[in-house]
C-alpha cells in the first residue's frame, strides 16, 4: 500500500479555504470540497511483494451556485499526479445546494510512486 492522500490533499488546498477529507463541518464558507480516497488495493504482485496498487478517489464538491468552477481547478490539479477521472457528475441535494461527484483512479507502481495511466 502506498499513501498518496497527502499529495491528493496538497492538489486541491488552495482551491477553496473549505477543503477536507470528511463531510464540510461549514457550510458558510463554499465551495467545499471533500476528498476520499475509495480504494487502495494491490494490483500486482512481484516476488512475493506488492508492486503495483490500483487507487480510486473521490471527490465532492458542494457550492451555492455553480460547481464547474471549482470542479474544473479539481481536474486539472489532480490530473498532474497522473490519476484520470473516470467519471463526474452532478448530484440531487436537498438542501438546494449545488453538487457535483468526480472520480478519480489510477495505477502507481509502488516502489517509485509512477503512475500509471489504465
Amino acid at each position: 500500500m502506498i499513501n498518496v492522500k497527502d499529495q491528493v490533499y496538497a492538489s486541491i488546498k488552495d482551491i477553496t479555504e473549505n477543503v477536507s477529507d470528511g463531510y464540510p463541518k461549514d457550510w458558510e464558507s463554499l465551495p467545499a470540497i471533500q476528498y476520499t480516497e475509495e480504494d487502495n488495493s494491490v494490483f500486482e504482485w512481484v516476488e512475493g511483494k506488492e508492486s503495483k496498487a490500483h487507487l480510486m478517489y473521490k471527490v465532492d464538491i458542494w457550492n451555492n451556485g455553480s460547481t464547474s468552477e471549482t470542479a474544473m481547478k479539481v481536474d486539472k490539479n489532480i490530473s498532474v499526479l497522473g490519476l484520470r477521472r473516470v467519471a463526474c457528475s452532478d448530484v440531487a441535494d436537498p438542501s438546494g445546494r449545488k453538487h457535483k461527484v468526480m472520480r478519480y483512479e489510477g495505477i502507481i507502481d509502488v516502489d517509485t510512486e509512477m503512475v500509471y495511466q489504465n
